[in-house]
């Protein structure tokens, strides 16, 4: 153990006589030091100086580590009776968790110190040389080093999570794969207010000849990266299946048990909403899973165009689903699929919320909205209604056949 001295204190820049400077907030320092001369000395300095913080002492390692979670920064001395040199850093570092590292050395051991801030402590102190105001200003230097090492790693993990968020997004939400002027179709995706990142709402549109296209909309329950991963694998499957030529009453049933073999946990479920068209004679084959059925919107009521419905993905290994087949109008028409996150907001009026019901009625009041702004406006119209922006996240494709 190296004996700490005292080194007589000199006023710093900005410090002499007559100078009033506000108090700095305390800091909770840990002093790990089994010498008790040494930690008296390392008191008095501070003392000495005013500055002003809450010292506790600690004379092994084992109690430094109960102790650290409540301190800004440790002043660790190398030689300690249960951790000797490096080790005994690195094992502190493994807990410290928020806290600032300054480790203490003896005249001479500048190569340990330097190897000690390599290995993640903020600074170093060699104890001969050591005086109140260089003691006090290290300290508050490596809790703001710090501090500002960790918003750099919150800074880079966010990058990380947003570049993350930036490839699921082009898995959940692809470009429309169609060859046809004969309909327009337009996309739109809002993550839920509480998470920046997206859920597990996904679409599709794919043309697979020329007069026949097929849509879908699903969305897995839950948020987060995981939730979204899987609504990825999803929707892929769908792709995949639906431009290999599936038969339509086997690739539900096939995405289920991707569904099944992928989820993290058995009680993860998706719904999804499956449209087929035939543009040449105008049909349109709806297969429901646990979903809010489409909406046709005409010169009339918009109306759900489902009256068949099936349980969600992922409860049953097999599940019948059949499908609803409705004519289309001649004239124009626009076909809207959606999640429930669109109507799952209240109203405004008690705990009643928009539901399907509420969805038609606002698309009464939009016939003079274009096509591309109408799934922008339902949202803006939704959470006024709800007089907060939504917690889930919602999907929607906006489909219009022009007749001319």
């Amino acid at each position: 153990m190296t004996q700490m001295s005292v080194v007589p204190t000199q006023p710093g820049p900005g410090e002499g006589a007559g100078r009033t400077r506000a108090a700095p907030s305390p800091l909770r320092v840990l002093l790990v030091e089994d010498d008790d001369a040494d930690a008296f000395l390392v008191r008095e300095l501070l003392d000495e100086v005013g500055a002003g913080v809450e010292l506790t002492v600690a004379r092994t390692l084992a109690r430094a580590v109960e102790l650290v979670p409540h301190a800004d920064c440790v002043l660790l001395d190398l030689g300690l009776p249960d951790a000797q040199g490096l080790d005994g850093l690195r094992r502190l570092l493994a807990v410290a968790g928020g806290a600032a590292v300054c480790v203490l050395t003896g005249l001479g051991d500048d190569h340990i110190g330097a190897a000690a801030v390599a290995e993640g402590a903020q600074d170093y102190l060699i104890k001969d040389q050591v005086d109140g105001v260089l003691l006090a200003r290290s300290i508050r230097y490596a809790v703001e080093r710090r501090r500002a090492d960790e918003n750099a790693r919150r800074l880079h993990e966010v990058e990380l999570q947003q570049q993350e968020s930036a490839r699921l997004e082009r898995g959940l939400l692809p470009q429309p794969l169609l060859r046809t002027d004969a309909v327009k179709v337009h996309t739109f995706y809002q993550p839920g207010r509480h998470s920046s990142q997206l859920g597990g709402d996904f679409y599709d549109v794919v043309q697979t000849s020329p007069d026949r296209l097929a849509m879908v909309v699903g969305d897995v329950c839950g948020h987060g990266v995981d939730e979204a991963a899987l609504g990825v694998e999803l929707r892929v499957a769908w792709r995949a299946l639906v431009l290999a030529g599936v038969d339509d009453d086997a690739v539900l049933p096939a995405i289920e048990q991707v569904l099944i073999s992928e989820r993290a946990s058995t009680e993860v479920f998706a719904t999804l909403a499956m449209v087929t068209i035939n543009l040449t004679d105008g049909e349109a084959s709806i297969r429901l899973a646990g979903h809010p059925p489409p909406l046709l919107i005409t010169a009339d009521d918009p109306v759900p165009i489902a009256h068949r419905h099936g349980p969600v993905l992922g409860i049953f290994d097999t599940s019948d689903r059949p499908a609803t087949r409705v004519a289309l109008p001649a004239q124009d028409w626009t076909l809207l699929l959606y999640t429930d996150g669109l109507i799952d907001g209240r109203t405004g009026d008690g705990d009643n919320r928009l539901e399907v019901a509420g969805l038609r009625s606002m698309l009464g009041r939009a016939r003079d909205v274009p096509p591309e702004e109408l799934a922008g406006w339902l949202v803006a119209q939704a959470e006024a209604a709800n007089e907060a922006p939504f917690v889930d996240d919602v999907a929607m494709l906006v489909l219009t056949r022009t007749a001319t």
